[in-house]
């Protein structure tokens, strides 16, 4: 299972941090204001107060472990900056981070940053959603529970039309459109078959969806 480190719990930080640990993830939560650790002390897996910008702060407490950071410091350009190097040189693969406009966006790229995300264009929740998995594409929360998910067809969905594989049945989803490279096919009939690279849009319970994203 994938684990994350988050640091800087402000709004965004604290909503990542926050979705992650209620779907089960481990999660390292840093910032160095002591009330916002504390606040989120009871969520995340682990809570720390510390300097994100002190390389052998950060080495000490093993984020070089951890598959995903996310920097979502906001009131300090430079802090953000130096926060996304010193992961980079620890070695965590992936590291997304926070911006606050597209000149920023394109700095943090060229100095390493995996993915750079946008509050404003981004919700803290939706981007959770779409680092857990590379398969789940889009995530639409309809209500509590209850979302429209794009998931890229998994090797055992391959070759097998709609109907063999009837995941309304199985997974208790709905198969609401396939996108494919010639376009979408808006409600696809039961016989058509699923292709490599092919994108299914389906709606259902978020728990039918985690089930299916796992298959």
């Amino acid at each position: 299972m994938k684990q994350f480190v988050v640091i800087g719990l402000g709004r965004f930080g604290s909503s990542v941090a926050t979705t992650l640990a209620q779907k089960g993830y481990d999660v390292l939560a840093i910032d160095q204001k002591e009330e916002l650790v504390e606040e989120i002390s009871n969520v995340v897996t682990h809570a720390v107060q510390a300097d994100a910008t002190d390389e052998d702060a950060l080495k000490s407490l093993g984020v070089n472990n951890f598959d995903i950071g996310i920097v979502s410091i906001g009131d300090n350009i430079h802090g953000n900056i130096l926060a996304t190097l010193i992961l980079k040189e620890l070695g965590v693969p992936n590291v997304v981070v926070k911006a606050q406009d597209s000149m920023h966006g394109k700095l943090l790229s060229k100095i390493g940053a995996d993915k750079v995300v946008y509050p404003e264009r981004d919700m803290g929740a939706r981007v959770a959603n779409n680092l857990i998995s590379a398969n789940v594409l889009d995530h639409i929360e309809l209500a509590p529970g209850y979302n429209i998910a794009e998931l890229i067809a998994s090797e055992n969905l391959i070759g097998h039309s709609l109907q063999e594989l009837d995941l309304r049945q199985k997974f208790g989803v709905n198969v609401l459109a396939i996108k494919t490279d010639d376009g979408i096919n808006i409600s696809p009939n039961a016989s058509d078959l699923l292709n490599k690279g092919d994108v299914l849009v389906v709606m259902g319970q978020e728990d039918s969806i985690e089930q299916l994203k796992d298959y």
